[in-house]
């Protein structure tokens, strides 16, 4: 997509020579006569670069530098000046400025100065976003027959520009196959952008994919980029997709055919660059059959099928995993690395795993802070309890009957019972309540130690 470019002058004349010279070279422009508009435009509109002036009416463009900066840091801006001088670009790049440049501004001179500082921008912006993105991706682990095949299909997916599809229960792992893919990928210097489209509101999804202009809806003060904007050459992961609406599904189905969106509230096409990858835990074949999700959309993102086994279906793992987080938890939190005992890594193996790798992770870092010794014991295991338990799978009574003890299976029971009676009720704590005869406090209280989501209360 193309950056926009802030022009700030209070002559006509260079303004509009200006303007022309950057449009001419595919830029969208801007345009400010004084500091208090181009400040209003730059909060509004978000432009990717400032060319701002020095003598201006009012506030002149050093005291306007200084406070583009103060609210936007990232911004880069090149100041422009009829005056120019040692003293002013002196000033200017204490306050930031990129660089100056003299009027009558040269057509060649402002169009590399420009595109310099964007490549700049965006060389700082990556390694961000490298740093920010470079601690949460982990490696694979597994010796397990199926995770050497699903390493390997990674290996050979990644470099492409392929569609991927990734399915398996939750807390399977299935984000860090994504982010494998990605930095695995020709994109990884681009940016990885994640949607949860369970997580999102179906009134809110749209203006979070696509993003809006400014006056789309009442609220909408400036213009906001949207995930297909912040994803542009890189890689946007769709999280859940099977809890996408059929509306919303319609247009990620248009963008993938014509690598156009537009934001909401606005009319003009933006072309995009992007690469998808989604995720589920439903099995969209069963989904496109009761109509809950479009076939079409279906077979644009099924090019590369990955799966993510379940945690019970490698237990050969479950031991790998475990020293993996213990270690894990030793270096973020600077404690001595502890260890587990034989029996304990047995009993470890033997559980059920419905939270799959989640709950072991959680379960772990749980007992490695909270275990006395350097060595978990079987003991300290059964003190722990259940990690945070997930729904069951479907053979529910199977895995209650495989649970070790009393205390966990009740537990599996419990959360599992409580999370269908409030789905049945549509999130109404009261209606669940005196569904299931409880009081309704003790029943938030149920919730929150399940980490269930508490909906409405009556009459909500």
């Amino acid at each position: 997509m193309p950056a926009t470019i802030l022009v700030v002058d209070d002559e006509p004349q260079i303004l509009q020579l200006v303007a022309g010279i950057l449009q001419d070279e595919g830029f969208e422009v801007l345009t400010a006569a004084d500091g208090d508009q181009a400040l209003k435009t730059a909060a509004a509109e978000t432009p990717d670069l400032v060319l701002l002036d020095i003598a201006l009416p009012g506030r002149d463009g050093l005291t306007v530098l200084g406070e583009l900066k103060a609210q936007h840091p990232g911004l880069p801006v090149v100041m422009v000046s009829a005056f120019g001088s040692v003293e002013n670009a002196v000033k200017a790049t204490r306050l930031g400025a990129y660089d100056f440049i003299e009027k009558p501004p040269h057509a060649d001179k402002i169009v590399l100065t420009v595109r310099n500082a964007l490549e700049l921008a965006r060389l700082s912006e990556e390694n961000r976003r490298l740093r920010q993105r470079a601690a949460p991706f982990r490696e694979i682990i597994g010796t397990s027959e199926a995770m050497r095949h699903l390493r390997e299909r990674v290996r050979l997916v990644a470099p492409t520009n392929a569609s991927v599809l990734i399915t398996g229960e939750n807390g399977s792992g299935k984000e860090l196959v994504a982010r494998a893919l990605h930095f695995l990928s020709r994109r990884a210097h681009r940016p990885f952008v994640e949607v949860n489209c369970a997580a999102i509101p179906e009134e809110l999804i749209e203006d979070d994919l696509f993003g809006h202009e400014k006056g789309a809806f009442t609220g909408a003060t400036s213009r906001r980029p949207g995930k297909f904007d912040l994803a542009h050459e890189g890689t946007l992961f769709l999280d859940e997709i099977g809890d996408m609406s059929l509306k919303t599904q319609a247009k990620i189905l248009r963008i993938l055919e014509e690598q156009r969106f537009e934001r909401v509230g606005g009319s003009r096409p933006l072309q995009v660059d992007v690469r998808i990858v989604a995720a589920t835990n439903k099995n969209l074949e069963e989904e496109i059959a009761r109509g809950a999700f479009r076939e079409d959309l279906y077979h644009r993102i099924n090019v590369i099928p990955l799966h993510v086994p379940a945690l019970r279906e490698r237990r050969e793992d479950i031991s790998l995993l475990a020293r993996h987080f213990l270690k894990e938890v030793a270096l973020e939190n600077e404690a001595p690395l502890k260890s587990l005992a034989p029996e304990a890594l047995e009993a470890l193996a033997a559980r059920p795993w419905p939270g799959n790798v989640r709950e072991l992770k959680n379960l772990i870092w749980r007992l490695a802070i909270l275990a006395p010794g350097l060595v978990v014991t079987r003991r300290d295991l059964d003190l722990a309890g259940p990690a945070d338990p997930a729904a069951l799978p479907a053979d529910g009574l199977e895995t209650l009957l495989t649970v070790p003890s009393f205390r966990e299976a009740r537990g599996l029971f419990e959360r599992e019972f409580l999370r269908r009676k409030l789905e049945e009720h549509h999130g109404n704590v009261g209606a669940t309540a005196e569904a299931v005869g409880l009081e309704r406090s003790h029943l938030y209280r149920k919730l929150r130690g399940y980490g269930l989501e508490a909906g409405k209360e009556e009459g909500g």
